[in-house]
């Protein structure tokens, strides 16, 4: 079932700039939070609930008439081609989340290279279009593994979504700009749409989904994605099927990880039906073209090797159109 035509509030071809909406499609036992209880090579002893759980996301936009990216587990498609299609049929983008769910930084650049190669080819004949948006695992591409931007270059690769500025345990670049920018690397350059983050008291807050949206009372996230959206920039928002999904079996684990993983379950359904109405929504891609071309003054930039400094990330410079910014 494809859309029918999105409503005003979706039209990317005029107005302010939607914000991207992007689903993480992996299983409740294939989180990084649970790796060290759940070997990979045993996922498949585990009973899946990512088809129902998708599928009941899918409904939620469909009825709001809302598109979004959906970076799909490589493992999920090969498991579960129909639920790709269905995804691509009812007019939703395909991203990369990897294909095993291994965060960047614990690979080599040849296994992660080799896992995405695999997971595009297989995503892209499913989709029946080229991949060109990519999530990492836990937002893994961090100071120690910078690399893996080239190779997503190299890969065809337009759109990352996987730097997170700020300090977390298992992720983050803190000092990363928080808006749209570009890298540059050897290979070319890739556009940088990082999850929302808003600066409070000169602090930065994550705010853009997951974890966040269950934990915070949905007024201050609420809050905080209108303060963005006030600093004229849209705002990237993430979440996983299995968030709305309070009847999922329960996982050992150590206890911070399974409080950040079961909290407030019940309530994902109900805040994100909050936030649809609340927000337009679009793909990262779709977003990200009409951001563009609608800025038309200056764009942040900043190149690799700046980025791989051990002081930290490089205060992005700005670059006009002229000098050769690209959309396609």
């Amino acid at each position: 079932m494809v859309l029918a035509s999105a409503p005003d509030k979706n039209v990317f071809s005029a107005g302010p700039v939607p914000n991207a909406l992007t689903i993480d499609v992996e299983d409740y036992y294939q989180v990084s939070g649970f790796e060290s209880r759940v070997a990979r090579n045993q996922w498949h002893l585990y009973p899946s609930r990512v088809k129902e759980n998708t599928e009941r996301l899918l409904v939620i936009l469909r009825r709001r008439q809302v598109r979004a990216t959906f970076f799909v587990l490589g493992w999920v498609g090969q498991n579960c081609p129909d639920l790709v299609r269905q995804i691509r049929d009812e007019g939703h983008e395909i991203g990369a989340h990897s294909f095993w769910h291994h965060r960047i930084y614990t690979q080599s650049p040849k296994a992660f290279r080799e896992d995405l190669v695999r997971t595009v080819q297989l995503l892209g004949d499913l989709a029946g279009q080229p991949i060109r948006c990519y999530r990492a695992p836990s937002f893994s591409i961090t100071r120690a593994s910078w690399w893996a931007l080239e190779i997503l270059v190299q890969e065809g690769f337009r759109y990352d979504c996987s730097v997170f500025p700020i300090w977390h345990d298992r992720y983050g670049a803190p000092g990363a700009p928080l808006g749209i920018y570009r890298v540059e690397t050897a290979a070319g350059p890739i556009w940088e749409f990082p999850p929302a983050v808003y600066r409070f008291l000169g602090i930065p807050v994550p705010c853009g989904g997951g974890g966040y949206f269950r934990l915070y009372p949905l007024w201050w996230s609420l809050w905080c994605l209108r303060a963005i959206r006030r600093q004229d920039r849209p705002f990237l928002f993430y979440l996983h099927p299995w968030e709305l999904d309070p009847q999922q079996p329960r996982l050992p684990g150590p206890l911070v990880n399974r409080f950040r993983h079961y909290w407030n379950l019940s309530a994902t359904a109900r805040r994100l039906e909050v936030l649809l109405d609340e927000f337009p929504f679009a793909p990262v891609s779709q977003v990200m073209e009409q951001y563009l071309r609608q800025k038309g003054t200056e764009f942040p930039v900043v190149r690799i090797s700046e980025l791989s400094k051990p002081t930290g990330i490089a205060t992005a410079r700005a670059i006009k159109p002229a000098e050769g910014v690209k959309l396609r």
